[in-house]
């Protein structure tokens, strides 16, 4: 029966707990203590029997084996889903980040600094100044050729 615990006591501790249940039956109460706080409740549920003395000598150590073999498949499996969750959330993070750098180039203002700086430039070109307009609705020009001083008369 020990030799059958040996894989299990490997990784931590384990406690067996043996009591009288009758005249003519045992109950024993393997449990598998957590290695720390943060381990998988499932990896500490106990394994249970109840049998007469005879019963628990022939069929305990392959209930353990079996129990041993459960166990160990069930931290394999919990190990492998942990580094496939973060693997994908790393995963997740990286192509987050690689969308918001996109996102943050496309919105830069360095790239887009020359476009502006083209369309901010006025075009430098020369206006001439409008004609003035007299009271009269003439232009100056006018306005001096009709009176003959050059100056408008009222």
């Amino acid at each position: 029966m020990f030799t059958k615990l040996m894989p299990l006591l490997a990784g931590r501790t384990v406690l067996i707990t043996i009591t009288r249940e009758s005249d003519s039956a045992i109950h024993a109460t393997v449990v598998p203590k957590r290695i720390k706080e943060s381990d998988n409740p499932a990896l500490s549920t106990p394994l249970t029997v109840t049998g007469t003395p005879e019963e628990l000598d022939r069929e305990l150590p392959r209930v353990l084996t079996e129990y041993i073999e459960t166990h160990q498949r069930l931290s394999t499996t919990l190990a492998q889903a942990k580094a496939e969750m973060e693997a994908t959330a790393k995963a997740a993070q990286e192509e987050a980040k690689r969308k918001s750098d996109e996102r943050r180039k496309a919105k830069s203002p360095s790239s887009a600094a020359p476009a502006l700086a083209e369309a901010a430039t006025p075009a430098k070109t020369e206006l001439a100044p409008p004609p003035s307009t007299n009271l009269f609705g003439g232009t100056a020009a006018q306005a001096d050729q009709s009176q003959p001083g050059g100056k408008l008369c009222l």
